[in-house]
């Protein structure tokens, strides 16, 4: 296990290996947690991006902006 922000929106976990898995084991997993996890509510006044910018990231508020990138396994 790697160590982490308490906010990071990225997690790492270590999966089980199985003696009898037929495939090598990948040791560590990631997953992305949505942003508005970590808002209990929305606060009022909440800064805004500029429409065409909202449209192009696909929210209204930085705060509830993800920088999601998947990761491409395997090739092609």
């Amino acid at each position: 296990m790697t160590s982490q922000a308490p906010n990071s929106q990225e997690r790492v976990y270590s999966v089980y290996v199985g003696p009898f898995d037929p495939c090598p084991p990948v040791p560590c997993k990631t997953y992305v947690v949505p942003p508005h996890l970590f808002l209990g509510f929305q606060p009022p006044n909440l800064p805004q991006f500029n429409l065409t910018e909202a449209l192009r990231i696909g929210t209204l508020w930085p705060a509830l902006y993800s920088t999601y990138t998947p990761h491409i396994r395997g090739g092609n």
